[in-house]
């Protein structure tokens, strides 16, 4: 633990990243982005309205649109940050002096993915004040808080281990940022795309063969959607709908958590296992 907190590679993505202007012009961009979100939501409630105050149920839609809004930028900034760590590395030709110092593959991958992941957390941190203004109207428990931020936490691992890998396994970094995103894409849009399809076979289904319409198959698609989850802590009623609908009354979240977890030691391990080419010395 010690000679992963104290690492020259994590040193320098650390000095990298957060001694670099665009940085910080990332973070401000991006707090203001959500700020003008906020206040133009509160101007058009009260001001353009005609009404004298901001009522909590309008707190409460303010509250999902922020969430869904953030939950949108953390899949669209997670792999530009991480998709090129690996091969822009060995775009530069610095890949393979890194491979030869004392650092093992696990070090460089988790640095490279640790230094990304705390850059996208300081986007969160620093969004809280904005949040807060949600508080001083009502209409949202700080429960529900504190599982959305839970969930962007663990979107950012997953999707920033989703880029480390594919960073890892092809050579250029336009084709792997391609790549990520395609992958991002299919798990955020396309499950939800095929989840609308199993939906509506398994109601014309039920209107051939007037049953209670349930099918399965969608509950397992619905545990690789991010924005379903989302949906799912922010609206349960969307999430009961979904229980109903499939005949699966297990926690979404916990399914969501298990398969994604699996996704993570997977690509973790093969990006540790494939940065260091097989040298095989034959006899």
């Amino acid at each position: 633990m010690k000679s992963f907190l104290i690492n020259p590679v994590l040193n320098k993505e650390f000095k990298l990243r957060f001694r670099s202007l665009k940085t910080f012009i990332g973070l401000l961009a991006y707090l203001l982005a959500i700020a003008l979100i906020v206040v133009g939501f509160i101007l058009l409630m009260t001001e353009f309205r005609g009404s004298s105050y901001f009522r909590p149920e309008q707190s409460r839609e303010l509250f999902v649109m922020l969430s869904f809004i953030q939950l949108a930028l953390i899949l669209f900034i997670t792999p530009g940050l991480t998709a090129g760590v690996i091969s822009g590395e060995r775009e530069k030709q610095t890949l393979n002096i890194l491979l030869t110092t004392v650092q093992s593959s696990t070090s460089i991958i988790l640095s490279k993915l640790f230094s990304s992941f705390l850059y996208l957390l300081l986007l969160i941190v620093a969004s809280l004040p904005l949040y807060s203004m949600v508080f001083l109207f009502g209409g949202v428990a700080p429960a529900t808080l504190l599982a959305v931020f839970g969930l962007y936490v663990f979107t950012i691992i997953v999707f920033a281990s989703i880029g480390v890998f594919f960073s890892t396994i092809i050579r250029k970094t336009i084709v792997s940022m391609v790549t990520t995103y395609g992958v991002t894409l299919l798990l955020a849009g396309g499950t939800a795309f095929l989840f609308m399809i199993v939906l509506s076979m398994t109601q014309m289904h039920s209107y051939t063969v007037q049953t209670p319409p349930t099918n399965p198959v969608g509950y397992f698609i619905a545990m690789f959607n991010a924005p379903m989850v989302l949906a799912g802590i922010v609206m349960p009623e969307i999430v009961d709908e979904i229980y109903g609908t499939t005949g699966i009354n297990f926690p979404l979240w916990i399914s969501h958590i298990i398969c994604y977890s699996i996704i993570v030691i997977l690509c973790l391990y093969l990006s540790i296992r494939k940065l260091r080419p097989n040298m095989k010395v034959k006899k």
